[in-house]
């Protein structure tokens, strides 16, 4: 039982890390890209708009980044579990 429930926080956890992050990635791929366009437009970095910049290009780097903090969390979330490998 005590394992059972360890692997239940564990994967609740995973979903909390997952829920926080898709939705850092909605907010700036549909919010910047999407919603703010007209006043980021304002804005220009290297001859582009910044809400064309953020809808073409931005929401991507955002995701990798995302990706990067997701491993580094999950690496942490292992060792606290004792479910790591090697």
């Amino acid at each position: 039982m005590g394992k059972e429930k360890n692997m239940d926080e564990y994967w609740h956890a995973n979903l909390r890390y997952v829920g926080i992050l898709t939705s850092i990635w909605f907010i700036v791929s549909f919010g910047c890209g999407i919603l703010l366009v007209e006043p980021l437009n304002s804005i220009q970095i290297g001859g582009f708009k910044l809400g064309f910049w953020f809808a073409q290009q931005g929401s991507i780097y955002v995701f990798v980044v995302l990706i990067f903090v997701y491993v580094w969390l999950m690496n942490r979330l292992d060792k606290k579990f004792d479910v790591h490998e090697g």
